[in-house]
């Protein structure tokens, strides 16, 4: 595992050390039990439950070294230091899309909180890296797969 330092907020924090929390207690003895309900069904060579059980647990022990990682190699942001009307992570930005012509927010994230699907975009993404550093009036463009988007900085406060 590398030793990459993920920027987060707090809130991100805890919600990888809730995820982290019922990985280790609840899902760790989920699996427990399936394994041992599948090793009562004999023949391990033809149990598909067996099998299904094993992977199920190599992935949680996986996820759970993930994030052991990521927490131990967190830096949270200080909501004190970060700077009024700058975009940064922890800061909520609004702009104007003119691809599409409608205002979106985005909540400026580092990489292990993002989560496109609530506008959550890490600093680390094309439109995060572009954003960052900038302030309310500044006009970005932005390199995207089917092409260039461009983005109007509305506005930028802190959650």
């Amino acid at each position: 595992m590398s030793d990459k330092k993920y920027i987060m907020t707090y809130e991100g924090v805890k919600k990888l050390e809730d995820e982290l929390e019922y990985l280790k207690t609840v899902k760790r003895k989920e699996i427990t039990e399936k394994i041992k309900v599948a090793l009562s069904f004999g023949d391990l060579s033809e149990n598909s439950e067996y099998d299904e059980a094993k992977n199920e647990q190599a992935f949680v022990e996986g996820r759970i070294m993930q994030l052991e990682n990521m927490l131990k190699n967190a830096s949270i942001i200080d909501e004190s230091e970060i700077p009024e009307n700058i975009v940064s992570v922890g800061t909520i930005v609004k702009v104007k899309d003119y691809e599409f012509d409608e205002e979106v927010e985005f909540f400026m994230v580092g990489s292990a909180e993002a989560d496109p699907m609530e506008n959550k975009i890490s600093n680390e993404s094309p439109v995060g890296k572009a954003l960052i550093g900038k302030g309310i009036g500044d006009i970005v463009e932005v390199s995207v797969p089917d092409g260039v988007s461009k983005y109007e900085i509305l506005s930028v406060r802190k959650d």
